[in-house]
């Protein structure tokens, strides 16, 4: 349930806001035990009535020669009192009952009774609310409890917004005006989508993720071959895409699925094509392109501008210069810019040093370097060099070696023309 917070100050009598407060409650006719709000302090106090009546359901077999209320619906009715005074402190927040304390039952409760329901907030930790709760009956007490209750996140959805009734929405979840939410979506709790969004297909997304204005996520793939058949994508958590962002979902040749990582940034006017595969924490600059079938590994950078060809990868933790035009895997750990074509600048020495690379790792890298750019030796020579060398003996060279044996489009490894150690930055 989707709430709205108190606009009072102070304790507030019974009127025109009676009707507002009780319709937050999910509760309707038999169920609803609140008939009327008599005082409410916003987050700290509620008073409540509820007129019990000969004609209450629960009375047909409660008993029919004696009709009493079941001691438990006068918890409930208190619990829904409770319920009433934390929705209007709790906005996009559900309240449910966790558990009862100390309970004492003083008198019965009969037809013609006025019960009324004092509860009073408590101590609180986390997503736990403790609540004194009172049931009285002409000024005596007839039953009494401490409630434990709990605020569960709820999604908010614009009245603006298209949303098809199967979409999967999780709590704490705000979806913009005139966004489009397609009926095979799924996202998780604590998502923001922005003002019209589109989200459509067979979408996963992870939780605390935020889609802002027009963009378009999970949209069928730019691939002449697809003939509209079922495929996927999948989105993990703390996700950022920003205006105008294009994410498409993969073709039955290329695998089926879209995968993107958790904790990935995409600016403006990024556009990711069918079947690529983006790993953890990158970061795209506003119009960086992958083709289809693009492999992008953890930590990896791709600057304002730049374009990455079909079937290509760029390895861990490189970066990729502003404008540049990558049509061979790019090398993990280094610098790489440039169209005419794309040239090595050395290791990504400042990137390594904001990850935490030691000084031991940072030269060995530089050493492996040397062997693939600076050195006479070709490919095949550099890489028996680089494993028969006792130096490079570290995880992030070995890597790096079989990023390059694994490569089916080649690497990249022109030098340019400055030095390639890094020591420039």
């Amino acid at each position: 349930m989707s709430v709205s917070p108190s606009t009072s100050s102070g304790p507030s009598r019974a009127g025109s806001r009676d009707g507002e407060l009780l319709n937050r409650l999910a509760h309707r006719f038999p169920s609803l035990l609140v008939d009327r709000v008599a005082e409410h302090e916003p987050g700290k106090r509620l008073v409540a009535f509820k007129n019990v009546t000969v004609n209450e359901d629960f009375f047909r077999g409660h008993f029919p020669s004696k009709p009493l209320m079941p001691a438990v619906l006068t918890i409930e009715a208190l619990a829904q009192a409770a319920t009433l005074l934390l929705l209007d402190s709790q906005h996009g927040h559900g309240v449910h009952l966790r558990g009862v304390d100390d309970a004492k039952f003083r008198k019965h409760v009969v037809p013609g009774d006025q019960l009324r329901l004092t509860v009073t907030r408590g101590v609180s930790r986390g997503p736990l609310v403790r609540t004194a709760a009172v049931a009285e009956v002409d000024g005596q007490i007839v039953a009494e409890a401490e409630l434990l209750l709990v605020l569960t996140p709820t999604a908010s959805i614009d009245p603006l917004a298209r949303v098809a009734p199967t979409a999967v929405i999780g709590g704490g979840t705000t979806v913009g005006p005139f966004a489009v939410v397609g009926p095979h979506v799924r996202i998780g709790r604590n998502c923001h989508i922005g003002a019209s969004a589109v989200i459509d297909g067979d979408t996963t997304i992870g939780d605390a993720t935020e889609v802002f204005p027009y963009a378009s996520i999970g949209l069928a793939p730019q691939d002449l071959k697809y003939r509209g058949e079922p495929t996927r994508l999948a989105i993990g958590s703390g996700n950022i895409f920003r205006e105008f962002v294009t994410i498409h979902r993969g073709t039955d040749g290329g695998g089926g699925v879209t995968t993107i990582g958790d904790r990935n940034l995409f600016m403006n006017y990024v556009h990711v094509a069918h079947d690529c595969h983006v790993g953890h924490h990158t970061i795209f600059g506003p119009h960086a392109t992958l083709g289809g079938h693009v492999t992008i590994a953890d930590y990896v950078n791709v600057s304002a501008g730049s374009a990455v060809h079909q079937f290509c990868r760029v390895g861990a933790y490189a970066f990729i210069g502003g404008y540049s035009v990558i049509t061979k895997d790019a090398l993990p750990y280094g610098r790489t810019v440039g169209s005419r074509p794309a040239r090595v600048f050395g290791l990504n020495t400042i990137g390594l040093k904001r990850r935490g690379f030691s000084d031991d790792s940072l030269q060995q890298l530089r050493t492996a370097y040397r062997y693939l750019t600076q050195s006479k030796l070709n490919t095949t020579q550099a890489i028996a060099k680089m494993a028969s060398d006792p130096s490079l003996k570290c995880p992030e060279v070995d890597y790096l070696v079989d990023f390059i044996r694994s490569a089916s489009r080649g690497v990249i490894l022109r030098r340019s023309g400055k030095a390639a150690d890094g020591t420039e930055e």
